[in-house]
């Protein structure tokens, strides 16, 4: 390695991401020029695919064929990634009858792959492979091959992997998107796949994954009662609010700890019936909306508890912005 460093300029440094910037940009523009039918052909393969999508390469390629695998697979294609070395050395075993096989190579030329073909070809796998061009070994045998253009890389000497690797991944994220739309992937669905992340729990998680269900223990009073007895009810269920019903317990209202405050502030008396003093026809949902759903509710309202009610407008339940928040959801 040569120790002839140059000293730059910070203007320099800066010259150089915009020119490489530059040149990867015109990598992409380059590549929209080989999108055709080919392209439409492999998205037909793949939807039609019964197994997994196994994308491999080597290298960079590889380390980018990762990525597209990792995409597929989060997007509703079933799909992973198979390292051509390893696959020569039993990891091809995991390539069955009813897959289709990506394989990245710029040069169309890896002898890790080539080693490959005789045995996806015995197996009757579809092969989509991607390149520079349609010369080399790999897009000959391929079934689709998909093209980037000859790019000049960012690199200074053209020779690492740049925009080729730029082309690449956006070629395989091109893919992924087009199959979004054919297979009506939904927010849903993608939340299925992430639910461990801030996204998965706020798509997943329901009001009845939060609520407070015991009837039972839930803060519950008569119209007809006194602001004093209210309190004690409120002060008992912890939920800084309580439920007013009626003779028939049917939901007519509520009385929260901002009720208390106004009415305080208008000198009303521990002897006051209920209905005099609670919010009627309260604000509520139901079970299975989304606990985010419910939570802008709440936030629009400017309230920080919900009733929950069945269909006949029964109360289920109650959850709080304090649940909702304790649960991470935004």
């Amino acid at each position: 390695m040569s120790n002839n460093a140059l000293s730059l300029t910070h203007e320099q440094f800066i010259t150089t991401a915009i020119d490489a910037i530059n040149t990867e940009k015109a990598a992409l523009s380059l590549l929209t020029e080989q999108i055709d039918d080919r392209f439409a052909q492999a998205c037909d393969i793949i939807l039609a695919c019964q197994g997994r999508v196994v994308v491999t390469g080597m290298g960079k390629s590889g380390l980018i064929g990762r990525k597209i695998a990792a995409t597929f697979a989060s997007t509703g294609t079933p799909s992973f990634f198979m390292h051509p070395g390893e696959a020569g050395h039993g990891d091809l075993g995991m390539v069955v009858k009813g897959d289709v096989l990506i394989a990245i190579s710029n040069s169309g030329e890896s002898d890790e792959i080539r080693t490959l073909l005789p045995v996806v070809k015995r197996l009757g796998i579809p092969l989509i492979s991607i390149s520079r061009d349609k010369r080399g070994m790999l897009p000959h045998a391929a079934d689709i091959a998909l093209t980037l253009g000859h790019s000049q890389e960012a690199c200074p000497l053209n020779l690492a992997p740049t925009s080729s690797t730029t082309a690449t991944l956006a070629l395989g994220d091109a893919l992924a998107v087009a199959l979004v739309h054919a297979r009506n992937f939904t927010s849903e669905d993608f939340a299925l796949s992430h639910p461990a992340g801030a996204l998965g729990r706020q798509l997943l998680t329901r009001v009845e994954d939060l609520m407070h269900t015991r009837l039972e223990n839930l803060p519950i009073i008569n119209q007809k009662e006194p602001l004093q007895k209210a309190l004690f009810t409120m002060s008992n269920g912890r939920l800084g609010m309580t439920v007013v019903t009626d003779d028939h317990k049917k939901v007519v209202g509520v009385f929260t700890d901002g009720d208390l405050r106004r009415g305080l502030e208008k000198g009303i008396e521990l002897t006051t019936p209920m209905y005099e003093v609670m919010t009627a026809s309260p604000r509520h949902v139901s079970k299975t909306m989304r606990a985010s759903d419910a939570l802008s509710v709440m936030n629009e309202n400017a309230i920080s508890q919900l009733l929950v009610m069945d269909e006949q407008g029964q109360l289920e339940a109650i959850i709080t912005v304090h649940d909702l928040l304790n649960a991470g959801v935004k």
